[in-house]
């Protein structure tokens, strides 16, 4: 004669199991936003870098030419252009605000659902490519009257006499226009992931 004892699951088994997801599970939707967010990480780099690269161009930005003896020199700097100083001030705060924002960004790697990083990031981004954008408008207005002057005023075109002065100005310029694009591309990107929302 044999007997059987029958035991029944314990309720925190089967709590375990019921949370246990399967092998061919479907995963959550909207994957794609982990890789917006991975792009956004990429931009955000490469705007810091030709934000502080076009202010650290325009900061170093100096030229003296001697004139008939070498106690009477002309000198170009930034510093004697109030649109340059304004130039690298600004787009120094740009590339701080892009470093400051890295780790917000990175939270939206790890959580690409979160709306509230996200939607911070949007607003500060907006404002900063306006800083950006004024900015680099700003420092190619004076670099276009260093290289062709204006008649009108009778301002002579500095860039046949300070040609360093001018390559440098001119190449801080378009860095700083290339971290404007840049900004744009991250404003786009994260309205079309909270668009979905």
């Amino acid at each position: 004669m044999s007997t059987t004892i029958e035991v029944g699951e314990s309720s925190s088994r089967k709590v375990s199991k019921e949370k246990t997801p399967l092998i061919g599970a479907p995963k959550r939707a909207g994957g794609w936003k982990k890789g917006v967010a991975i792009i956004d990480f990429i931009l955000r780099l490469g705007a810091i870098a030709s934000a502080f690269g076009a202010a650290a161009t325009m900061a170093m930005a100096d030229e003296v030419l001697p004139f008939f003896t070498q106690f009477l020199k002309f000198e170009a700097s930034y510093d004697n252009f109030t649109a340059f100083q304004f130039f690298v001030i600004s787009m120094a705060f740009v590339g701080g605000y892009l470093v400051l924002s890295l780790p917000f960004s990175i939270v939206t790697i790890i959580r690409p659902h979160a709306v509230g990083p996200r939607l911070f990031l949007i607003i500060l981004d907006m404002v900063f490519l306006t800083v950006a954008t004024a900015s680099a408008a700003a420092g190619a207005a004076v670099v276009y009257l260093a290289h062709n002057g204006n008649q009108d005023s009778n301002w002579l075109a500095i860039c046949n006499q300070f040609t360093d002065f001018c390559q440098q100005t001119s190449g801080a310029v378009i860095s700083a226009f290339v971290s404007v694009v840049l900004l744009l591309f991250l404003v786009i990107m994260t309205a079309v992931a909270l668009r979905s929302h």
